[in-house]
């Protein structure tokens, strides 16, 4: 029951609904952790010591800072209010840009520094630099940006935010976990199963224990259950170490990684634009849910936190969480995300997170990632305007062929040799097909932005705005941040190329400025002018 007191008093620093939010968003984080660890580890092969004893200290010291800061913002909301059920801003890592950036910056550019017969320690310490930097890049954008975010989601319309991010959240969060899903089926399909039963047809589960922390629950003792007795294939136990205590001191480190970044700037730069609108949403939540805390500290405060992760060895930047409302429905108030940082921070430091996760198995944490990637993209439907959704679809499409760029460019499924002959071969009435599935692929979540912002244009009956969209689009493509003609996304001058690779280049260019220059045209007609027939189905 809500009690006012005078302004300026202090409200208590826990209450019972405290404990539940704290279990729900630690699991948040440690399922994060633990699938970067699982894709870093598991399936590129990195040292674990440089994961767990440089990444993660670092990466969970900005939960902490982010943490303490939301705590602090809700406490004195709260006494300036005279209110006792404010609800603090959650923070945590950001599922589909943490996720993103394993499996698209830092496990490729791994990859790639040991094809170059770099030894695996050195290859682990550059991807570890990479990493750094490319949050202190995020960092600044959102930085910069958090003073302008009204303007920013006045500029882009919102299909093509929530498009850009539900296609690789559905196609990136949703289907590559999927497969590790079933990859231990009596594990992955229950536990799926059970998020499912507590999330979506909101179910109740035994001792009034958070909904999450159940189906992880239920999933571990399978996992270890059947696993022990023989009924698993390709079962083993974890080679677990508990890695000493790591402080994750400023450094610059980064620097070092900053010529890195160049390559995954298509990437890195849309990652950090989505956190600032995802921002302005969530302050805009909470707002609504009753709590008014002002969008530019919230976005300052997200910016910090991934700037002080960085600097200190992080890799994976912040976020406040969209379920503030929810944590309030909870009747958590501002002790769970003290908690939460605590447990977060203290935790990376000392090597107990580090500790929790390598003992999470795959097939427990990817059921999980598979309902975040689900509920993203359903959210970016819901959220849009009904006229618009058609934007969000064709937004969903440049993830696809991403999807398909990253599993062609395995060695393991297709050899280097043959995949260099696919790519460069001309055969029938175009480009080559692998050639334009990895180009579509690069910059797709710019592409996708580009795409649903047009798209929007002309629904809305802006014709002139959609041509200046493509004639962007057109420029970009010029220079590969959109459709890089370079295997691994590189960026590069127009007037380097030759051969197969100048002319994708220009042809991509080409079309979208011809497009541009129809829609141009068609934009000077009077008002008024009849529609084509069929226009109205």
């Amino acid at each position: 029951m809500r009690v006012d007191h005078a302004a300026g008093a202090r409200p208590r620093w826990f209450v019972a609904g405290d404990l539940n939010g704290f279990f729900g968003l630690a699991i948040d984080n440690l399922s994060i952790l633990g699938f970067i660890a699982a894709a870093l580890v598991g399936i590129y092969g990195m040292p674990a010591d440089i994961v767990f004893a440089r990444m993660f200290p670092g990466t969970a010291l900005g939960v902490l800072v982010g943490n303490l800061l939301y705590t602090w913002m809700g406490r004195r909301l709260a006494a300036r209010t005279g209110r006792d059920d404010v609800t603090a801003m959650p923070l945590g890592l950001d599922a589909p840009t943490s996720i993103g950036m394993a499996l698209l910056v830092l496990g490729p550019a791994y990859a790639g520094l040991r094809e170059q017969g770099m030894a695996p320690e050195a290859a682990g310490i550059a991807t570890w630099q990479l990493g750094m930097a490319s949050l202190v890049v995020m960092g600044l954008l959102k930085l910069v940006l958090s003073f302008a975010g009204d303007a920013v989601t006045r500029a882009v319309p919102r299909a093509a935010l929530l498009g850009a991010i539900g296609g690789a959240a559905l196609m990136l969060l949703g289907f590559l976990p999927l497969v590790e899903t079933l990859r231990q089926p009596m594990v992955g399909l229950p536990v799926l199963g059970l998020l499912l039963y507590v999330l979506v047809g909101k179910g109740r589960v035994p001792l009034r224990i958070p909904g999450v922390l159940f189906a992880l629950l239920v999933g571990v003792a399978a996992y270890y259950g059947l696993g022990l007795s023989g009924a698993l294939t390709g079962f083993a136990l974890p080679r677990a170490e508990w890695p000493g205590v790591a402080l994750p001191w400023p450094g610059l480190g980064f620097i070092e990684g900053l010529p890195a970044t160049v390559p995954y700037l298509s990437l890195l730069l849309p990652f950090g634009l989505l956190m600032v609108v995802g921002g302005i949403n969530v302050a805009e939540s909470a707002r609504a849910a009753g709590d008014d805390f002002r969008t530019r500290d919230v976005l300052l405060v997200e910016a910090v936190a991934t700037l002080v992760a960085g600097v200190c060895g992080g890799v994976a930047q912040t976020t406040p969480y969209i379920g503030q409302p929810a944590y309030k429905h909870m009747g958590a108030r501002t002790g769970y995300t003290l908690l939460t940082g605590l447990f977060i921070g203290l935790g990376g430091v000392l090597g107990l997170v580090s500790g929790l996760v390598q003992w999470l198995p795959m097939a427990v944490l990817a059921p999980i990632l598979v309902f975040v990637g689900i509920d993203i993209a359903v959210q970016a439907f819901q959220s849009t305007k009904r006229e618009h959704t058609i934007a969000v679809a064709l937004a969903f499409l440049p993830a696809i062929a991403y999807l398909l760029a990253i599993r062609f460019g395995n060695p393991q499924w297709m050899a280097p040799q043959r995949y260099a002959e696919l790519f460069t071969t001309v055969a029938g009435h175009g480009l080559p097909e692998l050639a334009v599935i990895v180009a579509l692929g690069n910059g797709f979540i710019i592409t996708a932005m580009l795409w649903a912002t047009m798209l929007v244009a002309l629904v809305d009956g802006r014709p002139g705005r959609a041509a200046g969209v493509l004639l962007l689009a057109a420029a970009l493509t010029l220079f590969g941040l959109i459709h890089s003609v370079h295997p691994q996304g590189a960026v590069y001058w127009p007037w380097a190329l030759d051969g197969l690779r100048r002319a994708m280049v220009l042809q991509f260019a080409g079309g979208y400025a011809l497009l541009a220059l129809a829609l141009g045209l068609l934009a000077l007609q009077r008002p008024g002018a009849p529609a084509a027939p069929g226009a109205d189905r």
